[in-house]
């Protein structure tokens, strides 16, 4: 689902219109964004969390020269799922469940 497909999808369901549901998805988005910024998680029961994570400075590697590259140390968004919503993802069988390519055209 893309960002306007929700944006229709919050319109339809109420008396909105798509520009206030528009400013809507764009409020919530800002204040979660504002949140993690600074360091604060959010925590939506039944959904999930969103963290922050601090990653430490490495030595990466150039795939394409193999040269090594110096990584610096930064802080990355981190999602862990919520038990209801994991729950009701694995109830819905209705999608196969593949380990890579379900591209099964071998001719």
């Amino acid at each position: 689902m893309t960002k306007s497909e929700l944006i229709d999808a919050i319109s339809g369901r109420g008396e909105l219109t798509k520009a206030r549901a528009e400013l809507v998805v764009n409020c919530v988005f800002d204040a979660m964004s504002e949140a993690l910024q600074q360091g604060e998680g959010i925590e939506i029961r039944g959904f999930g969390s969103f963290t922050v994570r601090p990653y430490k400075p490495y030595n990466g590697r150039n795939p394409r020269t193999g040269q090594p590259v110096p990584v610096p140390a930064k802080r990355l968004p981190f999602f862990k799922v919520g038990k209801d919503l994991k729950d009701l993802v694995n109830s819905s069988r209705g999608f196969a469940i593949s380990g890579g390519d379900d591209d099964d055209d071998d001719d």
